[in-house]
């Protein structure tokens, strides 16, 4: 076996937390409610900063504010020579939290690893076929293909047999689907009949513990006295629900909380000039985009796709919603900052005759009614759904198509959108691991198009063949020339309309610290305080 960077030194700056510092309530305004408390049936990031970045931990973490793969529960590893197995050696002294509902009698070792891999991987395993919904990010990050088995050696050392090389595996388990759970917890669960509380009373190893969820108000907190990087120094932490950004805004002015995720852009110059806030942002990893559901009635024929694409006002639409500079009108799936983005693409020239030409041609009728399913409040990859929404109708009614705009509750809306109930839907995706394989195959796969991640329902064999191989490779220009050769394919068959590549801002007031934006777009309070 070969030999990697194996104990990275984490800096005290970012990981440690305040000695001796008297811990303060951290309120923090969120956009919206989590979608439940089992990680791995998720995907969005509300969830994920709400379970995966508080209760839970992994085997490998990104290093504050940035992409770098660092050690987490696992404190090292080696990767095989050939690139198929991966070996980590647990941490010791582990604890899983002590609730009113659980009291751990073992540290976590390498069970909890297997426990929490195998209940998505094997379809035998006695808990797989207790997810309503599936395992949506394993599944459509193919890892049920990936994995060949997950097995341990000794109780602090789990190997990963892969059947084929993966570039991005060591991110990939960096993210919230391979949060460890703790399998005794589980056992209990199981034995008394209450397979549905690991949804609501959840257990983990992370910087918080969980208290308590008022649906559609707030999730509470406590500060865990057992975290393996110490105790955090906000306690509690209270994750407010305030779905409408100005709101969030009026909430931290009047200090009723010190952070408020997802300002409008349009606002980031009166918080800057605020001598009591303050503004991180970030050109994150991020886009939004509408995608258009090619199993339905006139939407499975491109040209239809393409007429759409050229109807819409972009340029308006990034600079209504947006704000000058905040963000830049999307050309494909994933931002600029990742590897093989594809800069030959540009977006064609609105054409409204051309477009009233190839709707006519692909047949459909005068007067068309599409859905368009959208949000409510407002988050980092579409700050005003409604009004986007509006400018979509507006400028499709211009070639003869009127837009049926269904605003809806942001997890009612994932869940008909999986389910495949509308034309097109305003989505957003944030970049989980660095690659742009985490763009591509969760929303644009064949695997993804089955289970419903992929709204567009686009199954490109080749396509998907392109993104095989560039996942499996090893040589960044390789995985580059590959990846640009997908995103041409992209562009041919339309399944989306990019819409912008944003940036995200955060803001708080000025006497938290400790706090690091990422361009993951995820938020995790474990270092964070107010003073």
């Amino acid at each position: 076996m070969k030999k990697l960077a194996l104990r990275v030194a984490i800096a005290a700056a970012l990981l440690s937390v305040a000695v001796g510092a008297s811990a303060k309530p951290l309120v923090v305004c969120t956009e919206a409610s989590p979608e439940g408390f089992d990680m791995v049936q998720y995907t969005t990031a509300v969830t994920a900063d709400a379970v995966a970045e508080t209760i839970f931990n992994r085997l490998v973490d990104f290093k504050p504010g940035t992409t770098e793969v660092i050690p987490a529960l696992a404190d090292s590893w080696e990767i095989g020579a050939d690139g198929l197995s991966y070996t980590f050696h647990l941490r010791k002294g582990i604890k899983f939290h002590t609730t009113e509902y659980f009291k751990p009698t073992r540290e976590m070792n390498a069970d909890d690893v297997l426990w929490s891999f195998q209940r998505q991987l094997d379809p035998k395993h006695p808990w797989h076929d207790k997810s309503s919904i599936g395992f949506p990010y394993f599944e459509s990050m193919g890892f049920k293909e990936l994995l060949k088995s997950v097995e341990k050696t000794d109780d602090h050392t789990v190997v990963f047999t892969l059947t084929r090389r993966e570039a991005p595996f060591l991110a990939d388990i960096a993210m919230a689907f391979s949060s460890i759970y703790s399998a005794e917890y589980a056992d209990q669960l199981l034995k008394a009949g209450k397979t549905n509380d690991l949804n609501s009373k959840p257990i983990g190893t992370g910087p918080f513990v969980f208290n308590r969820y008022a649906k559609d108000a707030q999730v509470r907190f406590k500060a865990n006295p057992d975290y393996f990087r110490g105790k955090p120094p906000a306690d509690p932490l209270i994750l407010a629900i305030t779905t409408d950004n100005n709101v969030r805004l009026q909430k931290l002015k009047a200090d009723e909380c010190q952070i408020a995720l997802y300002p409008k852009p349009d606002d980031i110059p009166s918080i800057k000039a605020d001598p009591n806030l303050k503004v991180d942002e970030l050109a994150a990893m991020t886009t939004s985009y509408t995608a258009m559901n090619t199993t339905r009635k006139y939407m499975s024929d491109v040209r239809v796709r393409q007429a759409i694409n050229i109807a819409f006002d972009k340029e308006a639409y990034v600079n209504s919603l947006y704000g000058k500079g905040n963000a830049v009108v999307g050309t494909g799936p994933y931002p600029p900052t990742l590897l093989g983005f594809n800069d030959t693409l540009k977006n064609p020239p609105r054409d409204l005759d051309k477009a009233r030409a190839l709707l006519k041609e692909a047949g459909v009728p005068e007067g068309t009614v599409l859905t368009l399913f959208t949000r409510n409040g407002g988050g980092v990859t579409n700050p005003n759904p409604l009004l986007g929404a509006q400018m979509m109708q507006s400028d499709l009614a211009r070639v003869g198509i009127k837009l049926d705009i269904r605003v809806m509750e942001w997890g009612e809306m994932l869940k008909r959108a999986k389910n495949g109930e509308h034309d097109m839907v305003s989505a957003g995706w944030a970049g989980d691991n660095g690659d742009p394989d985490n763009f591509l195959t969760p929303n644009l796969s064949c695997d993804a198009a089955k289970n419903g991640e992929n709204y567009a329902r686009w199954c490109n064999k080749q396509f998907q063949d392109v993104i095989d191989r560039a996942r499996a490779g090893t040589d960044p220009a390789e995985r580059a020339a590959l990846y640009e050769k997908a995103l041409v394919t992209f562009d041919q068959d339309q399944p989306w309309i990019p819409m912008a590549y944003p940036k995200m801002f955060t803001a708080m007031r000025k006497n938290v610290e400790g706090y690091y934006i990422s361009p993951l777009t995820t938020n995790n309070f474990a270092t964070t305080l107010v003073k």
